[in-house]
């Protein structure tokens, strides 16, 4: 009975997030989320996130740390992003070995390209931003090691063109993301999907939920389809004055169980730090 009751209520947090997602893909997405949102640094201010990064289920698992990603405003509206991870792939079976090397690089341009703000509110001198949207394509590259012949990485390059949306209501931030990946003969083409939603408290603390899912479109010869669906909690608390120094952290789980073709995640997790060159991201124009 314990059985049932888990998969009802497994098929039914995926059933409301498919249904909401529609309705909320208008809270700040980005590390240590999978999805992003609209924000950015600020002009001529950085956001730096370097932490562990790490999947694993039954069969294998998957790991970063480091990962580093930078990012750099250009103007309130523009971030550019580059990182690139310290990869670890934990293959257990016959072969039963852990293989560790540069992972792939992702350079990234973010534009917000719509805002719409409070007519009322004001936050640290700037109108409280109620609406944006941004487009954010993402390009994949393999750097010049052995990762991709030793399994570590995937081939590249890939190319992600994703839309991401944010909006206020009342006390709650939402925000969502979909993109699309065009890849290789070698890797699926796939669809993403994010959802979070959550609230910021006093000082800067920010606590969130994250639906993600990713779906392959077609999957090549022989290899079952990607689909892998998540559920999570994170969020980012400052640890010095003026918040320039945060923690940031994300803890979830797979909603699709786990094959030794599909690859679904037992558990996710983000653990790592934030460091911002102005107090807060920048949700709006001054």
């Amino acid at each position: 009975m314990s059985g049932i009751l888990v998969k009802m209520l497994t098929g039914g947090a995926k059933i409301a997030a498919f249904i909401l997602f529609p309705v909320l893909a208008l809270a700040q997405g980005g590390a240590p989320f999978l999805s992003d949102d609209p924000d950015t640094p600020g002009n001529k201010h950085w956001e730096i996130n370097t932490g562990f990064i790490g999947e694993r289920n039954p069969f294998g698992g998957s790991y970063e740390t480091p990962n580093i990603d930078i990012n750099y405003g250009v103007g309130n509206r523009i971030q550019l992003k580059y990182e690139v991870p310290l990869s670890i792939q934990e293959m257990p079976g016959d072969s039963n070995h852990v293989a560790a090397g540069l992972g792939n690089s992702l350079l990234g341009v973010k534009y917000r390209f719509y805002e719409r703000h409070s007519k009322t509110h004001v936050h640290d001198g700037e109108r409280e931003i109620k609406f944006s949207a941004s487009i954010y394509p993402q390009l994949l590259l393999n750097n010049p090691t052995r990762s991709v012949a030793r399994d570590i990485v995937e081939p590249a390059p890939q190319l992600l063109l994703p839309l991401e949306a944010s909006a206020k209501i009342r006390w709650i931030r939402v925000s969502g993301e979909v993109g699309y990946w065009f890849t290789g003969k070698t890797v699926a083409n796939s669809w993403i999907r994010g959802i979070v939603v959550g609230h910021e408290f006093k000082k800067d603390t920010e606590l969130y939920l994250e639906f993600y899912d990713q779906q392959d479109v077609r999957a090549p010869a022989a290899t079952e389809k990607f689909n892998e669906s998540t559920l999570g909690i994170g969020g980012r608390i400052p640890i010095v004055r003026r918040q320039w120094l945060r923690l940031i952290g994300m803890a979830g789980h797979g909603l699709v169980s786990a094959t030794p073709s599909n690859g679904q995640p037992s558990w996710i997790a983000y653990v790592g730090i934030q460091f911002l060159s102005e107090q807060r991201r920048r949700h709006g124009d001054e």
